[in-house]
C-alpha cells in the first residue's frame, strides 16, 4: 500500500501547478483579506491545515465505500485501481487543454460547493489564525478535477484509513506549490500558470498513468 501513497503524493506535487490557478489563488486573497496584525505563515498553515482535513475526510468517505462495494459486489479492487488509472490519464488531457472531459465532474462538485461556500463568509475577516482552519476546510471542496482523480485512487485503497492517507498525501505533495504562489506574489503564480507548465505537468501524469494503468491490466 505504500506506493498508492507515494502515487498520491507525486499527484499531488505534479499537480501543485494546477492547484496555483485554484488554491493558490483564493491562499493569495485570504492573505489580502486578513488583518495586519495576523502572521501570513500561521494564517497559511491553518489555512493549508482545514484544506487537507477535508481532503483526509472525503478521502475516508471512498474509501470506506470502495471497501464497501468490493465486498458486497462484483466489483474488485482490480476493477477501481484501473478506474482510478483511466481518471487519472482524462486529468493529464484536461490539464493539458487536450480535452474538456472532465469539466462535467466539476460541474457536479460545484454544485455542493455552492451550497457551502456562503458559510465561509461566517470566518471574515481572518482576525486570527483559527478562523483560516474552517475557512479552508470549506475551500478544500471547491470542485477540482485534480483532487477527484485522486479520490478514485483513495477509493481503490482498501479502507477509510486508507483513503484518508491518500488524500492526505496528495495534499502534502500540494503544498510546496501552494505557499510559493501565496507569499511570492503575482510573479511566481503568473510563472506556475504558463501554459508550457501546465503542458509540461500534464504529460508527466499522462505518462504516470499509462504506468499505473499498464501495471493493473497486467498483475
Amino acid at each position: 500500500m505504500d506506493s498508492i501513497y507515494i502515487t498520491a503524493l507525486l499527484i499531488g506535487l505534479a499537480g501543485g501547478v494546477h492547484c496555483v490557478g485554484m488554491c493558490g489563488g483564493i491562499a493569495s486573497s485570504l492573505l489580502f483579506s486578513a488583518t495586519p496584525t495576523v502572521s501570513r505563515y500561521r494564517l497559511l498553515t491553518a489555512y493549508n491545515f482545514g484544506r487537507i482535513s477535508s481532503y483526509s475526510i472525503a478521502g475516508a468517505l471512498v474509501g470506506y465505500s470502495g471497501n464497501m462495494l468490493t465486498q458486497h459486489t462484483f466489483i474488485s479492487p482490480k476493477i477501481l485501481l484501473i478506474f482510478s488509472s483511466i481518471l487519472l490519464l482524462l486529468l493529464g488531457f484536461y490539464i493539458g487543454g487536450f480535452t474538456q472531459s472532465l469539466t462535467w465532474l466539476e460541474r457536479v462538485g460545484g454544485r455542493f460547493f455552492r451550497l457551502i461556500k456562503p458559510v465561509s463568509a461566517r470566518f471574515l475577516p481572518l482576525n486570527n489564525a483559527i478562523k483560516a482552519i474552517p475557512y479552508g476546510m470549506i475551500w478544500g471542496w471547491l470542485p477540482c478535477g485534480l483532487v477527484y482523480s485522486t479520490l478514485a485512487w483513495a477509493m481503490s485503497s482498501g479502507s477509510a484509513t486508507n483513503g484518508a492517507l491518500v488524500m492526505l498525501s496528495f495534499g502534502v505533495g500540494t503544498l510546496p506549490a501552494v505557499f510559493a504562489t501565496s507569499m511570492s506574489g503575482q510573479y511566481t503564480h503568473d510563472l506556475f500558470s504558463q501554459p508550457l507548465a501546465r503542458k509540461f505537468i500534464a504529460i508527466i501524469l499522462i505518462i504516470s498513468a499509462i504506468a499505473l494503468l499498464s501495471m493493473a491490466l497486467i498483475h
